[in-house]
């Protein structure tokens, strides 16, 4: 695979729900996440992630129809108004089908197409790319004492079954992005042995999508409430991007772009 890592994109999180662990609430309705998409956009967001199912530890699921609610109207209006990529973070068949009926981009699961029927969906969309993420466990309980024999070995050898899985049953390769999952089934000490080795994640020759924007992992070492995460979220997302993730999924997007564009001079050895 062609060295890309001075080229990294940063994704906006744009939740379409009432409990979402940071910013849940804020853009519930059309009018609020399109004003949020919109200053996005302004400050570099290369793509946008809409999703209708908190996933925060302890989060109980919604039905396929309320989800549904939640996200179609926003995707909608963030195609007619915006030329960015939408990706659509869901773990349900029947989401995703009527999403890509919308002509997004990504579908961003992490459940990593595990749901009945994902997988050949997915391959009948050959101009989608899909995000595969690793999680032990399910939301409600995924942070009841996590344990592993090794956990980047652990999660890369789920992911490469994931990954086998989804190509025989037609996806392209190089349609799939991977995400280990922070926060996912992992312990702090956990999360920052996945950042300290991420690396170890090429050898799949596979990008890389990273989410840690403001999660717990941050505040337990800052000793920050989630509104007071940006610094941490920055160090994190820095680290990342050196040891060579493609796309940053972040709240913060002006923050973060400028940070990229620093890391991306500096893989590169120059200013261009």
């Amino acid at each position: 695979m062609a060295d890309t890592r001075t080229h990294i994109e940063v994704m906006g999180i744009l939740n379409a729900t009432p409990d979402s662990f940071s910013d849940g609430g804020k853009f519930y309705h059309v009018d609020h996440a399109l004003r949020q998409a919109e200053q996005m956009v302004q400050d570099g967001a290369a793509w946008l992630d809409v999703g209708g199912e908190s996933t925060r530890p302890g989060s109980e699921g919604v039905s396929v129809a309320e989800e549904l609610d939640r996200v179609l109207p926003i995707i909608e209006r963030l195609q007619a108004n915006f030329d960015v990529p939408i990706s659509v973070d869901t773990c349900k068949t029947a989401v995703m089908a009527e999403a890509l009926k919308l002509n997004i981009a990504m579908i961003n699961d992490i459940n990593a197409l595990r749901d009945e029927g994902a997988e050949q969906l997915l391959a009948s969309a050959p101009d989608v790319k899909v995000c595969l993420m690793h999680m032990q466990g399910e939301p409600r309980t995924m942070q009841h004492e996590p344990r592993y024999d090794d956990v980047v070995n652990d999660v890369k050898q789920f992911l490469d079954g994931r990954v086998r899985a989804c190509v025989n049953a037609g996806i392209q390769k190089n349609n799939i992005y991977l995400d280990p999952g922070f926060g996912f089934g992992k312990s702090v000490r956990h999360n920052y042995q996945l950042l300290q080795r991420l690396q170890a994640f090429h050898d799949m020759q596979l990008p890389l999508l990273i989410g840690m924007s403001r999660k717990s992992m941050i505040g337990h070492v800052t000793g920050r409430e989630v509104s007071e995460r940006l610094a941490g979220s920055i160090a994190a997302a820095t680290i990342a991007a050196m040891k060579g993730a493609q796309i940053i999924r972040v709240h913060d997007v002006k923050e973060t772009v400028d940070a990229m564009k620093v890391v991306a001079a500096t893989l590169a050895g120059e200013f261009a």
